[in-house]
């Protein structure tokens, strides 16, 4: 017997309909007060009425704003971020998974332990050190009573914006989940055909691996583009800091005055177009990743 399921599906899609709503309704209010002027703002407030001004306004955004350049800091900081954490994510997972090592579980559970420990939680310390990447060596000097050998910052810096979001967990959490599908043989396989641990890892498991590296690389480039706590204090210079910063202190540039919401808004579409684009073009590799992470 089938049972009638048509109320049911009607139920679903309501709520789904609703909760695209909520998501899209500030996207909608971004949107159509980009296109206002800021004198019609001024004297009649924001409208729910589209204008025409939206290509103005983002041609203010890149004539009037440091966000040009911002943009680039981010995209720098973000593939570095993404690059990085993958492939540690894929050495980890694949020493854990095909090696016997020993203590391997532990080590795993230690990797585990930068999930709980997010950035946001050590920026003090991650500050300090960044601040003076030679700290720990000047403070072993000052036991013996030598002198600071170094003091090096990597503040206002690219490397600086990038490396403390580095160490993070979660990729190879799913590169594990990912390796553990695969069959147990493969190495030994692989190991009769003449191939070494090097080419295992390029030839074999790599290829095999292009979904979930791909759906990790576009999450952690997502993370990277959108942090924000820990570009606003390693960056001080507007040259050196990241879009989402950017765009945070432009309701600030005039204390006292009605922010600039129609360029804000403009600024906002720009920030958001490259992970958009990212999201639209390869959603089902996301999709696939995680799915086969999952087995």
């Amino acid at each position: 017997m089938v049972e009638n399921t048509k109320s049911i599906d009607r139920v679903a899609g309501l709520i789904l309909a609703l909760g695209m709503g909520f998501v899209l309704l500030p996207l909608v209010v971004a949107l159509v007060t980009a296109t206002q002027a800021y004198e019609t703002v001024l004297t009649g407030g924001l409208s729910w009425l589209p204008g025409d001004q939206l290509l103005a306004n983002i041609a203010r955004v890149f004539e009037e704003t440091a966000l040009p350049g911002q943009l680039v800091n981010s995209f720098v900081a973000a593939m570095v971020v993404a690059t990085l954490k993958c492939l540690f994510a894929f050495m980890t997972a694949l020493a854990i998974v095909f090696f016997q090592i020993r203590w391997g579980g532990a080590l795993f559970a230690l990797t585990l332990v930068t999930i709980m420990l997010p950035l946001d939680l050590r920026v003090i310390t991650t500050y300090q050190v960044a601040a003076d990447v030679g700290m720990p060596v000047n403070l072993v000097l000052d036991l013996f009573g030598i002198g600071p050998l170094m003091r090096l910052s990597v503040l206002d810096t690219w490397f600086g914006l990038a490396a403390p979001l580095v160490a993070h967990g979660t990729g190879t959490f799913l590169f594990r989940q990912a390796f553990l599908a695969m069959p147990r043989d493969l190495p030994r396989a692989a190991v009769m055909d003449g191939a070494g641990p090097v080419r295992f890892a390029l030839d074999i498991l790599l290829p095999l691996s292009r979904a979930p590296l791909i759906a990790l690389f576009i999450m952690m480039f997502l993370g990277g583009w959108t942090q924000y706590l820990w570009p606003l204090v390693a960056a001080s210079r507007p040259d050196m800091q990241t879009a989402v910063v950017g765009l945070s202190r432009l309701a600030n540039d005039m204390p006292g005055a009605v922010p600039d919401y129609p360029l804000i808004m403009a600024g906002a579409l720009v920030v958001s177009t490259i992970p958009l684009a990212m999201v639209a073009l390869l959603q089902r590799f996301i999709v696939r990743g995680y799915a086969l992470s999952e087995k």
